[in-house]
């Protein structure tokens, strides 16, 4: 028999044993059709989002021919694709010089529509909110691919707008919704809603032009109580003649009247270098490729799916060469050796695995063509169009029909190595597992993490890589061990919970790939939610709030908008969750006022908290030889030091409440519980008495702080002026202080905080600056919008600062998203291994139910398996998971100190800091869902069928 004849065979027989065994053929077919349809949909997603040239294009200037912009430079000189420009000459334009005219730099009988931008304050259904006007005519056929309608109509003449679908949202309006702009008080209706197809996330009103910025400058002309607009630089979307486009010479034409111009025409088809005189004179600054990054993450990506596939289908490859066995024994009696009953099994996984690559490279197509809106509101773009590569999607489906070839392979080996004996009798023999394989897994897995840590610390992120993938085989090597181990822990357990435990140990071939799947898909999820949990944290430090967390401001900087702080606390303590009274919080200054007199050199004055010199104050990063101190430090001595005293406010001083830089503010006990979070009776005292709290003990010496004032008044303040005639002068103070505890120091935005009979006693002004509340949460926008109108509606002039979270607390969405992946993955693993337990140990529940065992022992029994697979997989890839996060981390330690070592002020802190929400949601919520699945979709009685043999 030539070998074509007897693959022709094995495949005829793998395809009718196929057909017999429905469920567990439909059930390979899945498992290896769902990461082929994962991997495809990955494809075209990415090959649509990735916009090409003439896509960039239609989102950037719509059907027109080019975008004209005015870069302020007089004649200029650009690149082909108008995204560098240089001024022809060197000597700048006046300051005075009115603006180009772009119309008189449009090409012969070109038509253009313009595109001009100005921040706003609008109404909402809750109250005000800010919000980006722009006048263009959005109706013009140019517009479309820039800007498309979704719902509604266009305006249609100057009372009408048009919002996009995020501002809708944020605001509560719909269309027909009348809205106002606040100021000119100009009343609108919206009309339709519109969409950026390169940004869908974007809040943005649009007018036709003429219809916001002209009518709000006449307003503001005539009543000096409205401010004026402040328009943005005016861009033109422009249309060559009789669709003659816009050509390089017209491009040039308009750059030596100071236009620079992106055409389509040109960008497409764009002239020798030799005929751009801009690339003559700087040459070639090409983009680096990243298509070898590209490869690498790629071929990881698939390499990770291949592997999923092969852990969860070998098991059910095995069970059905086990359940084939007899046809397999016939095979070796009817003259077949080992090469044949090999070969029966492997067509067994070319017949599945071609079925499931095809199936899932079709549904992974129809799946996106489905779920398209929702990918591209994800991804917060349009897709250009659906992208579909023929050579990469036959690339899937191959691989995918290759998994299923190495699923199949192992059982197909262990299949042909049984006796025909054994075969026809059903008899499984006993096999003792290799005591070599768990050593080899220990070593494997203690030299991955050392290459993996070894990476980290020499800032190899390809070497963490390959330590991670050698640490992670070396920890499945051990799996079957574990399982080993478990099985002995059953006997301290009630029946179910230790047939469950004991059917693990004995089936470990079933078993331990299903757990190395699980293992697999968390340790990937834990890797990245760690490193991702760890960069925020460091963010957090690197970046400072200007508020305490959860702490909310109303201020005013003049007399009218301190009478209206009532109004304003009243809105807070009526929309927001407040929960204490506010603290009153005061300015103090020296001279005349900055805030009021900041347009005329030296005519305001200026105070300062002198911090004193030397050990205890001077901060050693920041000074001389800090070169040499960082050489010699840690990351860890660097953030202590970074968040001393001496040295906590050297790097970024916040002037949360417009302090003029000292961040001295004048305030009472209240203060010190509602902002500073400083519950001490001797603090209150102190303040009580008239003795200012120091929150930065750096700057005391001797329990005494100095504070030094610089005495200038303006001319203009007529009232302060005539008390202090004469030149500036200083004057030094030296105040008694308590002094708080060190933790304090890094209070956002505040130093000291003075009583007001100590600010007089020292010849300082003072006056009201607003209330701080703590309140239980952050705001939604709803409450801080009704907040907003209720002090625009009191007369404005009152301003409000809230506190957010940290970043953690910001962007938990990425987490999520990486914790129900793995929970699918866990509760699909978990599922098919307990399908096959079903299906492999059937005689064993025939005969629990003829013994008398209960119905809902089957139930429990199925739960119980299920979570052992899901429980032991999360546990062990929740450890896998940690090496290359933290290998990855060490990279991130080795570049902060480097950087450190060169600027000593850089921050150097690179914590590693565990996802606990996410490890706790996979640990324990995701194998007892996983049981009680499995337990609720068991039948708990059998139908008794007479047992073989």
């Amino acid at each position: 028999m030539s070998v074509f004849t007897g693959w022709r065979a094995a495949l005829r027989i793998a395809r009718r044993d196929a057909m017999r065994a429905k469920g567990r053929s439909a059930l390979v077919v899945a498992m290896i059709a769902v990461p082929v349809l994962g991997v495809t949909a990955l494809d075209v997603t990415y090959r649509s989002v990735e916009l090409n040239t003439a896509e960039q294009l239609m989102t950037q200037m719509g059907s027109a021919d080019a975008l004209f912009s005015d870069p302020g430079t007089g004649p200029a000189e650009q690149s082909a694709k108008g995204d560098n420009y240089g001024p022809v000459s060197d000597t700048p334009l006046p300051e005075d010089a009115p603006p180009l005219d772009l119309r008189t730099a449009f090409p012969q009988g070109a038509r253009g529509i313009s595109i001009q931008t100005v921040p706003a304050s609008v109404t909402t259904r809750y109250g005000v909110t800010d919000a980006d006007i722009f006048e263009f005519r959005t109706s013009d056929r140019m517009a479309r691919g820039k800007l498309d309608l979704v719902d509604g109509a266009f305006p249609r003449g100057t009372g009408e707008m048009v919002a996009t679908e995020p501002f809708l949202k944020l605001s509560g309006l719909h269309i027909g919704s009348p809205i106002t702009l606040r100021g000119p008080e100009q009343k609108y209706t919206i009309t339709g809603t519109v969409e950026q197809p390169e940004n869908l996330r974007v809040r943005a009103l649009y007018a036709d032009p003429g219809a916001v910025i002209a009518p709000w400058k006449a307003t503001a002309a005539q009543n000096k109580k409205v401010l004026p607009p402040n328009a943005g630089p005016m861009t033109w979307l422009v249309k060559g003649k009789d669709g003659q486009g816009v050509s390089w010479p017209d491009v040039m034409a308009a750059n030596e009247k100071g236009a620079v111009v992106v055409s389509r025409q040109v960008v497409l088809d764009p002239p020798p270098d030799s005929e751009v005189p801009f690339a003559r004179r700087l040459g070639d600054n090409a983009t680096p490729n990243s298509s070898t990054e590209l490869s690498a993450a790629l071929v990881t990506v698939v390499s990770m799916a291949v592997l999923e596939i092969v852990l969860l289908a070998g098991p059910a490859f095995a069970v059905g060469a086990r359940r084939s066995r007899r046809q397999l024994g016939l095979v070796g009696t009817c003259g077949g050796d080992r090469r044949h009953v090999r070969a029966v099994v492997l067509s067994g996984g070319l017949v599945l695995g071609g079925a499931g690559a095809v199936v899932g490279v079709v549904a992974g197509l129809a799946l996106t063509m489905v779920f398209r809106p929702l990918i591209e509101n994800q991804a917060g773009q349009r897709f250009g169009s659906l992208a579909l590569h023929p050579k990469e999607l036959l690339a899937i489906a191959v691989i995918g029909l290759i998994t299923g070839l190495l699923a199949a392979f192992v059982p197909a080996v262990v299949a042909s190595r049984q006796s025909v004996l054994e075969s026809l009798t059903g008899r499984r023999g006993v096999r003792r597992s290799s005591r070599v394989l768990p050593i080899v897994g220990v070593c494997v897995l203690a030299l991955g993490v050392v290459i993996a840590v070894l990476g980290g610390t020499s800032g190899s992120s390809g070497q963490v890589a390959a330590g991670s993938v050698i640490a992670e085989l070396g920890l499945l090597g051990c799996i079957p061990v574990i399982v080993g181990l478990l099985g002995r822990l059953g006997g301290r357990f009630p029946l179910s919970p230790r047939m469950a435990l004991r059917d693990a140990a004995r089936n470990r071939g079933r078993t331990a790939p299903a757990v190395a799947a699980v293992m697999a898909a968390v340790a990937g999820s834990v890797a990245i939610a760690t490193y991702m949990s760890s960069s925020m944290a460091g963010a957090d430090f690197d970046h400072p709030s200007m508020l305490s967390e959860n702490s909310v401001v109303v201020s005013s900087l003049d007399a009218k908008g301190a009478e209206r702080l009532p109004l304003a606390r009243a809105a807070v303590e009526r929309n927001m969750t407040p929960t204490g009274r506010p603290a009153g919080i005061t300015r103090v200054w020296a001279g005349s006022d900055c805030n009021v007199y900041y347009d005329e050199e030296n005519g305001c004055g200026t105070l300062e908290l002198v911090k004193p010199t030397g050990k205890g104050h001077s901060c050693p990063l920041n000074s001389k030889g800090a070169k040499e101190l960082a050489e010699r430090m840690s990351d860890e001595a660097h953030r202590s030091m970074m968040h001393s005293p001496e040295c906590v406010d050297e790097r970024f001083t916040l002037d949360t409440f417009n302090s003029g830089g000292s961040n001295i503010v004048v305030g009472d006990a209240s203060l010190l519980k509602a902002y500073v979070k400083l519950d001490d009776p001797a603090a209150a005292k102190a303040l009580d008495a008239g003795t200012p709290v120091l929150l930065n003990r750096a700057y005391a010496k001797d329990g005494r702080v100095t504070i030094k004032a610089v005495h200038q008044y303006s001319d203009k303040d007529k009232k302060n002026r005539a008390q202090h005639p004469g030149p500036a002068r200083t004057t030094t103070d030296r105040l008694k202080v308590y002094v708080a505890d060190a933790k304090y120091a890094g209070t956002p935005g505040i130093r000291l905080i003075m009583p007001e009979k100590s600010a007089q006693r020292i010849g300082l002004h003072t006056s009201v600056y607003g209330s701080v509340y703590n309140v239980s949460r952050p705001p939604t926008d709803a409450e801080t919008q009704r907040t907003d109108a209720a002090i625009q509606q009191a007369g404005g002039g009152v301003y409000m600062q809230v506190g957010y979270g940290s970043e953690q607390q910001r962007e938990s969405t990425m987490l999520l998203v990486l914790t129900l992946f793995a929970g699918v993955v866990t509760l699909g693993a978990a599922a098919i291994t307990t399908g096959l337990s079903k299906a492999d140990a059937e005689a064993d529940l025939t005969t629990l139910s003829a013994v008398g065992a209960p119905p809902q022992v089957r139930r429990t029994l199925s739960g119980f398996q299920c979570l052992v697979v899901a429980l032991t997989g999360v546990l062990l890839g929740t450890a896998a998971g940690l090496v290359p996060a933290v290998a990855l981390r060490l990279i991130d330690l080795r570049k902060a100190v480097q950087e450190m070592r060169l600027h000593p002020m850089e921050s150097a802190y690179t914590p590693i800091v565990l996802p606990w929400a996410t490890i706790g949601l996979l640990a324990v919520v995701v194998p007892l869902l996983a049981g009680v699945l499995a337990a609720v979709f068991t039948r708990s009685r059998l139908t008794l069928s007479r047992r073989a043999g």
